[in-house]
């Protein structure tokens, strides 16, 4: 059984020859192990793709996630000039913008000067206004500033037909380099969007004083969402995540999550579906409260299932009420478990998990969130060695 056969049994409850491994790796941890530049990571797709197909190699995932979604071929025309201050890279783009790439975390673009980018105001949007979902405050993970990609002005991000070519280059090169391996798109939750739109603090603000502007606007994010969904499936991926990392209870109620999250996912959920693809969430931290929620929805899977302390999930008590519901995949305390842990406390760790998620099958062994960039390489091999001896069915 190969990879891809392997997590698509998982997903479908069918069972496979092992538990399969797939791991989201943070963005810091290719620029760390990987041997391309972290700006060509972030912003050449195929050198995206090619760095995660290393990845995959290095450690024997099953699958591979996407999460970026491809960049113009031709960044490098675009930019002014660059230059290395302490270690971080400095790229300095034509437009104006400043990006500083970090050889650890995710990049960071400023306005000239090291400004922040501007997001918009909740009180005083204009729903009208187009130019506001081209700020460059806005969907820094789809885009990365649609300023600097010059998409035009007839542009409509809730129109499939519209999307550039490229916005699936990734996708399509790391399927074309890794065919027997279990290949994941990903589209931002409308919520996630919001969150993006106005910034975090002003958005659970903005749930409160003006939650009709709030209902009006992930309105549109639920069809920004539906577009991309439609222009990935024209490459067929093996699932969708919908990420939607902030709708745990750290950040809203469970009360706010029914009203202001299941319902715009679900317009999401049901679009992938209808492509008879599997789709599941990411939503990190405590979420043991809302799985009842999520169940209501037609979501398939469910991803990083924190544990205490970090979230609120106990894998054998979900398993139990939601096993057959879902299929589920994390887990693994991303911190205590895999970045902080000695090797006793890993191993144990992990086969604690295998033992609990294997039976039934549906379970995909995998970090709760992503995998810290200071993880040693060392030791996600070591998880693959654990499932081949302890996994198998």
């Amino acid at each position: 059984m190969n990879s891809k056969e392997r997590i698509t049994s998982a997903m479908e409850h069918k069972v496979p020859d092992r538990v399969p491994i797939m791991c989201q790796l943070a963005l810091g941890h290719y620029f760390l192990s990987c041997e391309y530049k972290p700006s060509d990571i972030w912003f050449d797709s195929l050198t995206f793709a090619r760095a995660l197909v290393d990845m995959q190699g290095r450690y024997g995932f099953d699958g591979i996630l996407v999460n970026l979604p491809g960049r113009p071929p031709d960044y490098k025309r675009r930019l002014k000039s660059s230059k290395y201050k302490d270690g971080v890279e400095h790229l300095y783009w034509k437009s104006g913008f400043e990006t500083l790439m970090p050889p650890d975390d995710n990049p960071h673009s400023y306005q000239a000067g090291l400004k922040p980018l501007v997001r918009a105001d909740y009180k005083t949007f204009d729903i009208n206004d187009q130019r506001l979902f081209r700020m460059p405050g806005y969907l820094w993970n789809a885009w990365h500033m649609p300023e600097l990609w010059d998409i035009g002005s007839n542009f409509n991000f809730s129109d499939p037909k519209t999307y550039p070519d490229w916005f699936t280059l990734a996708l399509r090169e790391v399927q074309q380099l890794a065919p027997d391996v279990s290949v994941h798109a990903e589209v931002f939750s409308p919520f996630t969007h919001l969150m993006e739109f106005f910034g975090y603090e002003q958005t659970l603000f903005a749930l409160i004083d003006e939650p009709d502007k709030c209902h009006k606007l992930l309105d549109v994010f639920a069809r920004i969402g539906i577009a991309q969904v439609d222009v990935y499936m024209r490459c067929r991926p093996d699932a969708i995540l919908v990420s939607s990392a902030f709708a745990g209870a750290g950040f809203i109620s469970k009360e706010m999550y029914n009203e202001f999250v299941a319902p715009y996912e679900d317009r999401v959920f049901q679009a992938v579906s209808r492509y008879g693809v599997k789709s599941y969430v990411h939503t990190c931290g405590a979420i043991g409260d809302r799985l009842d929620l999520m169940a209501a929805t037609s979501v398939d899977g469910i991803d990083t299932l924190d544990p205490p302390p970090l979230g609120t999930v106990d894998l054998a008590e979900a398993k139990s009420k939601y096993g057959r519901r879902f299929f589920f995949k994390g887990n693994l305390d991303a911190v205590n478990e895999m970045l902080y842990a000695d090797d006793q406390t890993f191993d144990k760790a992990v086969k604690g998990r295998i033992r609990i998620g294997k039976p039934g099958s549906g379970y995909i062994l995998s970090s709760a969130c992503s995998v810290a960039p200071h993880v040693k390489p060392a030791r996600l091999k070591r998880m693959v060695e654990l499932a081949k001896e302890f996994g198998r069915y």
